[in-house]
């Protein structure tokens, strides 16, 4: 359930890159470092950091889904647990009946054992005078059926052991990632800074003039009251968002639940072509997906874009395009 994963090279290359223009910046025998040059690999480590933090949102959602299925299992196991008492019991009165009228004969001195043990020794022997073969292949079943559930329990909880360490790991790369673009951009003058930051996109449209279903309507006229608002990896409002944060936040004002993830919003609806978009749908990007945009008519998409640009207005070819789907 988790996307980009095969993308370490190319996130090497990109960092490598990006040290040896931090170096460059600050050695002062070096000529100043071209302003694109520095905007693109900004503009990279921004992407890199969003791709971990997307990462990051899918691993949530497999977390919340892997504690729902434990507590379930959990359930499950206490009632086989009360089950296999239940059994338990029967076999124990049905053993403790036959002791007293003398029917176990000399294997009656288990029952001086732990009970406990003593039906788990009992339930590995063949030649029980008088004991019913039923109650006995009973207990056996139950106690099989209990390990299994216990084995599975164990087993759910490792594993959201190991996804609460891809959860650290995923927040560390984003915020390495971020830490070194906001290093690169330390270095420059205030203006040059400023022109590599700008939030300038396309005008807002106004939304009550948008042609779009009834609920679209909400959801765009949502998103396009953020724009402006700042850009933070993982926020889903009130003025703060990431991409697919203000994208489940905006159709959740329209009635529409959608994962805060944006690999996971990419199917939930259905696909439509670029050429037939309508406003209110989702537009996704790059390969694997790590960023959702939506449609408003026109070529354009509002979203939340970086920690540089924040919530903004864009054309819907700003970025690789990769899909887009219908909620709803």
């Amino acid at each position: 359930m988790l996307n980009g994963r095969n993308r370490t090279t190319a996130a090497l290359a990109a960092l490598a890159l990006a040290g040896t223009l931090a170096f460059s910046v600050s050695t002062p025998a070096q000529a100043e470092p071209d302003i694109d040059v520095v905007r693109d690999r900004v503009e990279k480590l921004f992407h890199q950091a969003e791709q971990a933090s997307e990462r990051y949102n899918d691993a949530k959602l497999e977390l919340t889904e892997l504690n729902r299925e434990l507590d379930s299992l959990k359930a499950d196991q206490s009632r086989q647990g009360d089950a296999l008492d239940g059994v338990r019991s029967d076999v124990r009165d049905s053993i403790i009946q036959r002791y007293q009228t003398g029917g176990l004969g000399p294997t009656g001195e288990l029952l001086s054992s732990d009970s406990e043990a003593f039906l788990d020794e009992l339930s590995t022997m063949s030649t029980i005078d008088g004991l019913q073969d039923g109650l006995l292949s009973d207990y056996d079943n139950e106690l099989q059926a209990y390990s299994i559930r216990e084995s599975q329990t164990a087993k759910r909880r490792n594993d959201i052991a190991d996804l609460e360490a891809t959860l650290k790991r995923e927040k560390k790369s984003a915020d390495d990632k971020l830490a070194k673009a906001k290093s690169l951009l330390s270095r420059l003058e205030d203006e040059e800074r400023d022109a590599i930051l700008s939030r300038d996109g396309g005008r807002a449209p106004d939304a009550s003039s948008i042609p779009a279903s009834a609920r679209a309507s909400v959801a765009i006229k949502f998103a396009l009251a953020q724009v402006g608002d700042s850009y933070v990896y993982g926020a889903a409002g009130p003025n703060a968002w990431d991409c697919s944060g203000l994208m489940m936040v905006a159709w959740g004002q329209a009635g529409v639940s959608l994962p805060h993830s944006s690999g996971a919003q990419s199917g939930s609806g259905a696909r439509v072509s670029k050429s037939q978009l309508q406003p209110g749908d989702l537009v996704f990007y790059y390969s694997p997906i790590s960023h959702v945009g939506m449609y408003i008519g026109n070529g354009m998409i509002v979203h939340a874009a970086n920690p540089g640009a924040g919530v903004k207005v864009s054309s819907v070819d700003e970025m690789p395009y990769a899909g887009a789907v219908r909620p709803g």
